[in-house]
């Protein structure tokens, strides 16, 4: 199918989908020169990164002008689908490799979009900056880290009353009965699971995470503690 019949198929709004294309053709082009993703098949790119990305929608948590910083974004995902589907919302884009962040600001910049940036940062060090620190209504990550210490990097970005979302396969259970008390810890509350069939035979899962409280200034902490000694 083409990108153009999954949007009709799960009514989306295909009014920007000359932008996603462009996208598409941009990055597997740079694909070639430098490792960005390793989904190259037209579908398999349609379903796994923007039918994926744009589930977020589903949630109804997304708002005119909202603040988004996605954490771990890679090849720009989920935040350049959302971005490219709702022009107003704010986002900001980060990742540890230079590599991919000199792709995005050559993505962004070909698109020629605005009110997006991508940042060349370290979670644990990044969300002691006041710039950043709780000043995020929503916080997406496809990132594979395990759920309890994606927590520990994502909650610190989050506004009081905001969100984190962490898109999830199927073994999220496992990852849930781990992190009770790291939610206590960090000020956040999971208040749903939405599950999401995709074509092409895939379900994942968004955890929904609510910011009930400040985080305390001690997290995240340095030195890769968050993957080595989770919470």
């Amino acid at each position: 199918m083409t990108l153009k019949d999954y949007f009709i198929k799960y009514k989306l709004n295909n009014e920007n989908i000359e932008d996603f294309e462009k996208f598409r053709k941009f990055l597997l082009e740079y694909n070639k020169i430098t490792n960005i993703t390793r989904i190259v098949d037209e579908d398999e790119f349609n379903v796994k990164h923007y039918l994926d990305s744009l589930s977020i929608f589903k949630t109804g948590l997304i708002r005119d002008n909202m603040k988004i910083l996605d954490l771990g974004t890679g090849g720009g995902f989920p935040g350049v689908p959302l971005k490219l589907y709702k022009k107003d919302l704010d986002i900001s884009l980060v990742d540890s490799l230079n590599k991919r962040i000199v792709f995005l600001n050559k993505a962004i910049e070909e698109l020629d979009l605005k009110n997006i940036k991508a940042i060349h940062a370290r979670a644990e060090e990044l969300a002691f900056d006041e710039d950043y620190r709780e000043k995020f209504q929503l916080v997406t990550s496809r990132a594979v880290a395990r759920l309890r210490t994606l927590l520990e990097y994502a909650l610190p970005f989050v506004e009081v009353g905001g969100y984190f979302i962490a898109m999830k396969g199927p073994e999220y259970n496992e990852e849930i009965k781990e992190v009770s008390n790291t939610f206590n810890i960090l000020g956040g509350k999971l208040i749903e699971v939405m599950e999401i069939d995709l074509p092409l035979d895939i379900k994942h899962y968004l955890l929904i995470t609510k910011k009930i409280k400040p985080t305390p200034m001690k997290y995240p902490r340095q030195g890769g503690k968050p993957k080595s000694k989770p919470l």
